[in-house]
């Protein structure tokens, strides 16, 4: 499914009536274990899906940008409660919509049911490929293919490599990972001086790309599909 046809799935849901809601860096949207009222558009800015273990380690599922939703999972529970956290990664502008709000509308317009089930489904692909190159690869492969992933988001060609225009901390791409950001540093010490990966200020650039998608036999399924949004 070519991306552009997901960007206009999500248009659709502009149809419905609902609200602008403005997030400053590192304000919450929503917590996991919150009674979940909203459905949510990316209107702006980027948000972490995160989910956070009883160990207090960090995993973040995805970064979502403009035209993505999220908090669509709880939409028909009897008692929904938003099951991951919902984080503005910068200054971010998403549009809520009210559940009831949204499933009388999915009701009266069935192409509007119809178009979220498509969107849910690339959801479901893009995070069992995740979860493949994390099972197959451990942490190493989880970590190559989070900067794969993020070279398809936010990747900018460049005259030597990929540069990745979001600034992440160690410690964020350590939880993309599933990883400790000690050992997610070790890894990046590796790749620094291998060549593959240099720093331009506070961004990654990426100068082989081909070296990453071969250390997890990449199937080089699509940016629809892998991306970290």
């Amino acid at each position: 499914m070519k991306s552009v046809d997901m960007e206009s799935f999500v248009r659709h849901f502009y149809e419905i009536p609902g609200h602008v809601i403005l997030l400053h860096k590192d304000e919450y949207l929503f917590h996991e274990g919150d009674e979940a009222k909203y459905f949510y558009i990316v209107r702006s800015g980027q948000i972490f899906i995160t989910k956070y273990a009883s160990s207090g380690r960090v995993l973040s599922l995805r970064l979502a940008a403009r035209g993505s939703i999220i908090g669509e999972l709880p939409l028909f529970d009897d008692n929904p409660v938003y099951i991951f956290n919902a984080i503005a990664q910068s200054t971010a502008e998403v549009y809520a919509i009210e559940f009831p709000v949204l499933q009388d509308y999915l009701t009266k317009k069935p192409h509007l049911a119809i178009d979220l089930l498509r969107i849910i489904s690339a959801h479901m692909r893009k995070q069992h490929s995740k979860f493949r190159d994390l099972i197959l690869y451990g942490k190493r492969g989880a970590f190559y293919s989070t900067l794969i992933r993020l070279a398809n988001s936010y990747g900018k060609q460049e005259e030597d490599g990929v540069l990745i225009s979001v600034p992440l901390t160690n410690q964020e791409l350590a939880n993309y990972s599933g990883t400790a950001r000690e050992s997610l540093n070790r890894m990046l010490s590796e790749l620094r001086k291998e060549g593959v990966l240099e720093y331009r200020g506070h961004l990654l650039l990426i100068k082989d790309l081909d070296y990453l998608k071969q250390a997890i036999q990449c199937e080089n399924c699509g940016k629809e599909i892998c991306n970290i949004e």
